[in-house]
């Protein structure tokens, strides 16, 4: 007994303790990588020189922001900006500005003010140009902030006078793009105190048509043609000066000189404007076509192209004007007469009387000279006559077409074009033959085919039968071709010699 209870005394007793399992926390990495911002600020310091800085934005360039990032990114590249002193380095932070401000997600209404001040300080003109490029790009990603256009408009107005073309270029493209396009400021509220930005924005660009150098000419053209497509109607008073550029010596102010034209001849075509050195009026809509009728003898073979294209939106011309586009020959209807009184007049002036040896020697005389031609310039006659004939076959190519809206238009016309679209099946590129072709399909309402074009077009379909690859224009081509032929037979004489058999050759 007294063992039990001395093993008991010594027996140790021990107990279990449970610890409730706890889940071990996640380790959190922390990245190295700096971000964008604070990756180009070390890239720009350990720049040795300009060119390692230039070589660092060139990298730069060529990577992906992301949107959060943009703004950091951007006050970087000022901050450098204005630390540099190498113009070409400065050009390239310009550049990005504008590219930044392209980044998906990104509001670029932060960084207008910045960018405006770095013009202030700027001397180079190469990055002052792009600095309002970059300007011109922040605008157009902010169409809804009358604020900031009105910003960059009066900073555009604030330039216009700079002695580089590029600069005035930029200034012209800003007017453009982001200008208002309200109606122009009365006299009433013109004053010392209007704001830059509600100037005229016509009267401001129209002034610059005769910029001496042919690329703000150019941009001034367009940045007019830009706000007609915003909205605004363009005044009449453009249409003299845009008629003198139609004469410039460089193609990219005549061609937008065209389409100057062509606008205004649709915004005022009942218009009547005087013919210069006479009294006579004629509408504005038949002026500007004579006009542009002329270029389509233009050197420049890209002139030629777009003055031909335009003749074809033309609806509204007269049929005299309208039909003169085929006959080189200038027509009796298109020439002023001076009336007896005027000659009789001219006569007495002179001092000259009949010498009474020639029998009616002092009858009027209907005396045709340069000075009577006035309705219509001798250049513009024949005009599509001197398109289908072109040596570039892209000249053809519009004539034809130009051709086929104006004849839609015109069944008279139709009839009188039918037979140089017909010949048009004769040209060397395949191209111009099958334009052809659809464009008589187009007008086959108004026309009808004669005997002595029949063999005209069986060459056309003789080439269609030899064996070439498969082409579905060539196919519907020779189907019109076909059609036609059959209802030329049947209206017009299908007892005549050769046609019965010109029409089953067709239909095999």
């Amino acid at each position: 007994m007294a063992a039990h209870l001395k093993k008991r005394v010594y027996e140790e007793f021990s107990k279990v303790v449970q610890i409730p399992h706890e889940e071990t926390p996640a380790k959190k990495l922390r990245l190295s990588k700096p971000s964008k911002s604070a990756a180009l600020h070390l890239d720009l310091c350990k720049a040795a020189s300009s060119t390692d800085a230039l070589l660092h934005l060139l990298h730069f360039a060529r990577k992906p922001v992301e949107a959060e990032s943009v703004e950091g990114v951007v006050r970087i590249l000022l901050e450098h900006y204005y630390k540099e002193t190498d113009h070409s380095v400065r050009l390239k932070i310009a550049s990005l500005l504008g590219l930044l401000s392209k980044t998906p997600g990104f509001s670029p209404d932060c960084i207008v003010g910045d960018a405006i001040d770095a013009l202030s300080s700027e001397k180079s003109h190469q990055v002052l140009a792009q600095l309002l490029d970059s300007l011109l790009l922040i605008g157009t990603q902010l169409p809804e902030s009358p604020t900031v256009r009105l910003r960059l408009t009066e900073v555009a107005y604030k330039h216009l006078a700079d002695a580089s073309f590029g600069v005035r270029k930029k200034c012209l493209q800003l007017l453009g793009c982001l200008g208002t396009v309200d109606a122009p400021p009365t006299k009433d509220t013109e004053g010392p105190g209007t704001s830059l930005a509600v100037k005229d924005v016509q009267s401001v660009i129209s002034d610059y048509f005769g910029d001496q150098d042919p690329r703000v000419r150019t941009a001034a053209l367009q940045a007019m043609l830009q706000l007609h497509e915003r909205g605004m109607k363009i005044q009449q008073i453009i249409y003299d000066q845009a008629c003198r550029l139609l004469s410039d010596d460089y193609e990219q102010v005549r061609s937008a000189a065209v389409q100057m034209v062509w606008v205004l001849s649709q915004l005022f075509p009942e218009s009547i404007v005087p013919i210069p050195s006479s009294n006579e009026e004629i509408r504005l809509v038949d002026d500007a076509f004579g006009k542009i009728s002329h270029m389509v003898s233009d050197g420049s073979w890209m002139v030629r192209v777009q003055a031909a294209k335009t003749l074809g939106s033309m609806l509204q011309v007269s049929p005299h004007f309208l039909e003169q586009t085929l006959d080189k020959k200038l027509m009796s209807d298109l020439r002023r007469k001076r009336t007896a009184h005027e000659r009789a007049k001219e006569l007495f002036a002179s001092g000259e009387f009949s010498s009474g040896r020639k029998w009616a020697d002092d009858a009027p005389k209907e005396k045709l000279d340069s000075n009577t031609v006035n309705l219509i310039a001798s250049g513009a006659c024949g005009a599509f006559v001197h398109g289908l004939e072109d040596e570039m076959f892209e000249v053809r190519i519009a004539a034809v077409e130009a051709l086929c809206r104006l004849a839609r238009s015109s069944p008279g016309f139709a009839e009188k074009c039918l037979d140089f679209l017909v010949d048009m099946f004769n040209d060397e590129i395949e191209e111009v033959r099958l334009q052809s072709i659809h464009v008589l399909r187009d007008i086959s309402t108004h026309i009808t085919l004669r005997e002595d074009q029949l063999d005209t077009v069986l060459a056309v379909l003789e080439v269609g039968r030899r064996p070439a690859p498969p082409r579905p224009a060539l196919w519907a081509a020779r189907l019109f071709l076909q059609q036609s032929l059959k209802r030329a037979s049947a209206i017009q004489n299908p007892e005549a010699a050769g046609a019965r058999d010109l029409l089953d050759f067709t239909i095999r």
